[in-house]
């Protein structure tokens, strides 16, 4: 087998404000496997939250080339060796990780000539709901957007708060829910509450609509998150605090749902060990993403079914997506059912 990359630049169609940042493009790096005249695609995000810069993806990938080139086929390769990075492979940061199975996966679909999801378990093609981001922005412009979300088929929407001033996040909260009455809502600080806040805020929130909320307070403090959701009189999912299959078993019984992104847990086989854990534990999986293409989200779209709530719109943030066929613009997202993990170029991107 052959690896190699490429780093391209995903822009945003308008930067995206959360409580601790502001993000208006990344990099990916697409990773390609070769076997047998046919190659698997995978694609590495950058992320500064979670330690991942494009330099520190391309010496991991460096390091783990002889390793990957080593293993025998594709199939064993895919039976064998890639899960949870190891003997025989480097340690790899669970992004590197995740984006190396997504392009073993889809080689080995190819050369099956059967879709991942079918290589997961499943043998219908999953279809389901995509939440869609509304940054912190001005009222207005919150409903604006909800109102044509709506209008494209959108039912379910995440709205981002944490401002200075808890007042700006109602009034974002009560435009969208205007823009777009039938949604339904979740509203995602990205830890930016005390619990004292959380506890606070959260009936109000309630009051406007809001169905659920994602990591209102700090990572760090499972109790205390653990606390919250007791109170909390809308479902409580854990994010920034669900890194790891050990975070989410640790939580189990404890919070609503757990947020899974393969960036942070290390693929899809890994979001399918967490699902498997938390069955009849009282807390259920959503499935979210980093700001990627339609190649670095078509992995979680092939197991969405396993979800209760489902946020893949990544690649929907862009301006411009290099590549198609997991749908989404209508407000779902669909498994493809071509062999592997069934995207395609949709042009030719500018790589380095």
């Amino acid at each position: 087998m052959r690896l190699t990359w490429h780093t391209t630049e995903l822009e945003l169609a308008e930067p995206l404000r959360i409580s601790r940042s502001v993000t208006a493009r990344r990099d990916a790096v697409w990773v390609t496997i070769e076997h047998g005249g046919l190659t698997g695609w995978g694609e590495v995000v950058s992320s500064d939250f979670l330690g991942l810069p494009t330099a520190r993806i391309l010496r991991h990938l460096t390091t783990a080339r002889a390793a990957v080139e080593h293993l025998p086929d594709p199939q064993t390769a895919w039976d064998e060796h890639m899960a949870d990075s190891p003997a025989g492979l480097p340690k790899l940061p669970a992004g590197v990780l995740a984006g190396l199975e997504a392009a073993l996966l889809d080689l080995v679909g190819k050369r099956a000539g059967r879709p991942a999801h079918q290589l997961l378990g499943t043998h219908t093609a999953p279809t389901a709901p995509t939440t869609r981001t509304i940054g912190i922005t001005a009222p207005v412009a919150a409903a604006s957007q909800a109102a044509r979300l709506a209008m494209s088929g959108f039912t379910a929407l995440k709205v981002k708060a944490g401002s200075p001033d808890p007042a700006e996040d109602f009034a974002r909260v009560a435009a969208v829910r205007d823009g777009a009455p039938e949604a339904s809502l979740l509203l995602d600080p990205n830890g930016a509450w005390t619990e004292r806040q959380a506890l606070d805020l959260l009936p109000r929130f309630a009051e406007l609509g809001v169905t659920a909320v994602e990591q209102p307070i700090a990572p760090g403090s499972p109790d205390a998150l653990a606390r919250v959701a007791q109170e909390s009189p809308v479902p409580v999912i854990a994010d920034e605090d669900a890194v790891s299959y050990e975070d989410a078993v640790a939580l189990a019984g404890l919070v609503h749902g757990v947020n899974v992104k393969l960036a942070k847990c290390g693929g899809v086989r890994a979001a399918l060990r967490i699902h498997d854990a938390l069955r009849d534990s009282g807390t259920d999986l959503m499935l979210g993403c980093l700001t990627a293409s339609s190649l670095g989200m078509a992995p979680a779209v092939h197991i969405a079914d396993k979800a209760r709530w489902v946020d893949l719109d990544g690649h929907l943030l862009l301006a411009d997506d290099p590549w198609t066929g997991i749908g989404g613009a209508d407000g779902a997202v669909r498994a493809p059912d071509r062999a592997g993990l069934g995207v395609r170029r949709a042009h030719m991107a500018v790589v380095r």
